[in-house]
């Protein structure tokens, strides 16, 4: 045992819970990851309540690399081992038109806070991290009310992508990471002085079995081959 954990060997099962935001980078790390270490993983995706949800409805898992938001959450962050969360990656908030569209001046504060007021409609994922942060942006910017009538709440990132690409919706807010995708253009990150990157960080799960299974996938993360893998999807690795 160490550190409350098992130690197991060979090949196994890792449950993991991971942020919806990084799921671009999931698609190619699970599979490299599977390949180098034999070990195969089921991977959870969600917005920040449903994780925190689902880490703690007492159904197993072995590890969480999740917005920082889980873990700050007292009755999630029970759920993970003690200690330091390993910061995996972050992801800069920003903009994005369908393809094609004309593609609004958010360079400075006062040109994106235009550009807000101007749009028809924008698309977000409000109870995730992601939404979390463009509220607080909404509330620097001092137009929280007249962006509440805009707003066509989605459920995840890909229901952001598709109402975008579909044009039932004239600008998405959400990652950059997430917006850069077929069908849609970016118009840009928030402006610098607005700018709340989201913070995806790791942590093994307090009663996980298979703690040195989970701890390879977590310095597979942080290997040269998972940073360079973060980087392809448009992510600052941690």
């Amino acid at each position: 045992m160490t550190g409350g954990h098992a130690i197991t060997t060979g090949a196994v099962d890792l449950r993991i819970l991971a942020g919806g935001g990084m799921a671009s980078v999931w698609a190619d790390l699970k599979p490299q990851f599977e390949q180098t270490s034999g070990h195969r993983l089921d991977i959870f995706f969600g917005t920040t309540p449903n994780l925190i949800k689902e880490a703690t409805s007492g159904r197993p898992f072995d590890a969480g690399i999740v917005p920082a938001d889980v873990l700050q959450d007292p009755s999630a962050r029970v759920r993970f081992a003690p200690g330091a969360a390993i910061e995996i990656a972050r992801a800069d908030l920003g903009v994005a038109v369908r393809s094609g569209a004309p593609k609004p001046n958010i360079g400075t504060p006062e040109a994106f806070k235009r550009a807000l007021l101007d749009a028809a409609s924008v698309a977000t994922v409000p109870e995730s991290a992601t939404g979390y942060s463009i509220a607080r942006v909404f509330e620097r910017l001092g137009i929280t009310g007249q962006m509440k009538s805009k707003t066509k709440a989605q459920p995840g990132p890909a229901q952001v992508v598709a109402v975008i690409a579909a044009g039932q919706v004239e600008l998405a807010l959400f990652l950059v990471n997430v917006l850069t995708t077929p069908g849609l253009d970016v118009v840009g990150p928030f402006p610098p002085e607005l700018q709340e990157p989201v913070v995806f960080a790791a942590a093994l799960s307090a009663n996980t079995k298979q703690a040195s299974a989970a701890q390879a996938l977590l310095d597979y993360l942080k290997s040269p081959a998972g940073i360079a893998i973060i980087k392809s999807t448009g992510m600052t690795p941690g």
